[in-house]
């Protein structure tokens, strides 16, 4: 027997809103079934019904004519989201990493010529590196297979953010202050930097996505941002030119998504919040924008279709611009690509822009008009990442024991994750979007809140706890937010309080970990580990960087969420899943080292706040350091973490070159204390001499 779906989960599964199928459903369109008061849609009859229909999403439910088979140049969340509109369309989807799991999607040339192989009509990028890439698209179309974006013209004119802001001032689009010109020497962006003032943002002049971003708000610091963004955009685009911009004090970011067809028809599909960002990268993205009236909506509409069109777009693309207080706009960028939030749109659209892509892409008019785009309800997204934002979000990276999505009403979940899945520092730390739904902004925020609260992930760490907390935030919920507004609430100032490891929840670890899930399965060992006479086995159990002694065999009945993974077993901690283990025995030199650093007299481990690759080493054995000078760079998805002197002193021990991989708590190296560096001088340890 087919599912049978809500009204909300038959619209998510579409693409289109809530209320578009209960008037299907009404008109007697869409065959359903009440089930205690309620619609019920079985899942084979909508299957049918949209490919069928001629106004399924408020679009034709039949494939672009040209278009049989749809190569998905890309990975996770986002193929498996084209895959499903190529489905419901009737066009073959073959991923890229199903035609071939040894495919490297960096290698532009290896991806065309497994598309060609795999007999494709067309080739959809998703998002990231190869949707922005002009060469890429080129090399596509050179292969006799329809490019599902814009032209490669527009891409190289937009996806170079100096000439597209020249571009945005000479067609009166109003944009940051700030510094654009060919010459990139170090005088010249000094002599601009001086010129614009401070906080100045530096930026590279290719790529996005907040990549190589480096805020700067004293100029003695210019140097060092404007080299690290460099070395980062050099590595991400192959091009290291920058961009020097006013770094404007608690805007908004407000984008506005556009569509145009290859026979000069363009419209704009009002705008997205997305104001709530660390490190110019998404969290929150909702629409509409509590901050834009009609008027301001209007205007900003035409300014993105005015710069769309100076440069012959084609397909869905998104401009980008801050907003202050006063209701003025700046033009950012544009993304000439599907956006990671682009749900949140076709929830209140009832449209499909994927379908829309593909249609585009196949020569299809777009057949509507401005007036005919009519925004329903509110909707808001989340993005679930592999980070710690408790530990400033580091990326993470485990094995996803198990995982449970919420299916509530008007909820839309789109994951690029399932249980077995192995996140690695090369994977993209977006593990899902979740993305609510309702007639009003409180609506949409209150099913958010639940589906978040339905949502468990164990066995690596995710941002779920935060984002938790996130939502119910007064700010938020007021619609508030700027783009600094994380770094002034983050973290609240009793937050080590509020998510401290239960009392309990280190008993039931115990247990478990001793082979007890106080449900008679597996029961441990009487004579086993931690058994003591007339009393409750006990063992040593950490997690989080603590340890404690704990009774097991106790008889506790798991009021969390849990799964084992060897000798390992993760808790789910209000969203937090949290590894726990049998602790190991006490290494005595290291607990002294870290005694002796605490108290300022001694050495210091220095280790590997995430996991990654090591990028540079900035010293040597020997070498002098103050408290907080950078000893080493890591990077890991996408991302680079500088590692700090801990303290002033000299470096004793460097473990670690250019180019190995570490694991989370891997020892770098050891910095100790000047009286530690005399008394090792003074006083070599035992095998030293034959070094010197």
């Amino acid at each position: 027997m087919a599912d049978e779906l809500s009204p909300s989960q038959a619209a998510a599964r579409i693409g289109t809103t809530t209320r578009t199928v209960q008037r299907w459903i009404v008109a007697g369109t869409l065959p359903a079934r009440r089930v205690g008061g309620r619609w019920r849609v079985a899942s084979d009859a909508l299957d049918a019904f949209s490919q069928s229909s001629d106004d399924a999403a408020g679009q034709p439910g039949v494939a672009p004519a040209r278009i049989r088979t749809l190569f998905i140049a890309n990975r996770g969340e986002i193929a498996a989201r084209i895959r499903r509109t190529a489905t419901r369309l009737g066009v073959e989807a073959v991923p890229a990493l199903e035609a071939d799991p040894t495919l490297d999607l960096v290698d532009a040339l290896a991806v065309v010529e497994a598309a060609r192989s795999a007999g494709a009509d067309a080739l959809h990028p998703g998002y990231g590196f190869l949707a922005e890439n002009a060469d890429f698209a080129e090399a596509v179309e050179a292969a006799g297979i329809i490019w599902v974006g814009p032209p490669p013209a527009a891409v190289r004119a937009m996806g170079d953010k100096a000439q597209a802001r020249r571009l945005a001032r000479q067609i009166g689009v109003p944009v940051v202050p700030g510094y654009d010109d060919s010459d990139q020497s170090d005088g010249a962006l000094d002599r601009a930097a001086r010129e614009v003032g401070v906080p100045l943002l530096v930026k590279p002049a290719a790529g996005g996505g907040g990549k190589g971003m480096r805020v700067v708000r004293d100029l003695a610091r210019l140097a060092d941002a404007i080299a690290a963004s460099r070395r980062e955009a050099r590595t991400a685009f192959g091009d290291d030119r920058l961009i020097l911009e006013r770094y404007l004090g608690g805007p908004r970011h407000v984008e506005i998504q556009v569509l145009f067809d290859r026979h000069g028809a363009g419209v704009h599909l009002g705008e997205r919040d997305c104001s709530i960002q660390r490190r110019h990268q998404k969290i929150l993205e909702e629409t509409p924008s509590s901050a834009v009236s009609p008027a301001l909506r209007s205007a900003m509409g035409e300014a993105a279709l005015r710069l769309a069109s100076a440069v012959g777009y084609v397909s869905a693309g998104t401009c980008e611009f801050l907003v202050d207080d006063r209701g003025e706009f700046y033009f950012l960028e544009m993304n000439t690509r599907l956006q990671v939030e682009h749900p949140v749109t076709e929830l209140v659209t009832g449209r499909d822009l994927v379908a829309d892509q593909l249609r585009i892409a196949a020569g299809d008019p777009l057949g509507i008009q401005q007036a005919d785009v009519r925004l329903e309800g509110h909707a808001v997204e989340v993005r679930l990442y592999a980070e710690d934002a408790e530990a400033g979000f580091l990326p993470a990276t485990g094995r996803v024991e198990s995982v449970v999505w919420s299916t509530g009403d008007g909820i839309r979940v789109d994951a690029g994750i399932e249980a077995g899945t192995d996140v690695s520092e090369h994977f993209d730390p977006m593990l899902a979007k979740i993305v609510a739904h309702g007639a009003s902004r409180r609506e949409a925020l209150a099913r958010l809140r639940g589906a978040l609260d339905e949502t468990l992930v164990l066995g690596l760490t995710t941002n779920l706890r935060f984002l938790r907390w996130l939502v119910r935030e007064r700010v938020v919920l007021e619609g508030q937010a700027r783009i600094d507004t994380l770094e002034r609430i983050w973290p609240p100032d009793d937050w080590e309080a509020r998510v401290a490891i239960p009392d309990a929840a280190w008993g039931l670890a115990g247990s478990l970990l001793m082979g007890d899930d106080s449900r008679g399965q597996d029961r441990p060992d009487p004579w086993g580990g931690g058994w003591r006479v007339n009393a409750p086995a006990r063992v040593r159990v950490s997690a989080e960087g603590e340890q404690r002694s704990v009774d097991v065999g106790l008889d506790r009945v798991p009021d969390v969420a849990f799964a084992r993974a060897g000798n390992i077993v993760h808790l789910d901690l209000a969203g937090r899943s949290v590894p726990f283990r049998i602790a190991p025995p006490p290494d005595v030199d290291r607990a002294a080292r870290a005694a002796a650093g605490h108290a300022g007299t001694g050495a210091v481990d220095v280790t590997a706040a995430m996991p990654g690759a090591v990028l540079a080493v900035h010293v040597s054995p020997g070498d002098a350091v103050e408290g907080g000078d950078p000893l080493v760079t890591l990077e890991a998805m996408k991302m680079e973490h500088v590692v700090p002197a801990p303290m002033a002193g000299t470096v004793t021990e460097l473990l670690v070159q250019p180019g190995d991989q570490v694991t989370r708590g891997q020892l770098l190296g050891v910095v100790g204390s000047a009286v530690e560096a005399l008394r090792s001088e003074e006083h070599p340890r035992e095998g030293d001499q034959g070094d010197r």
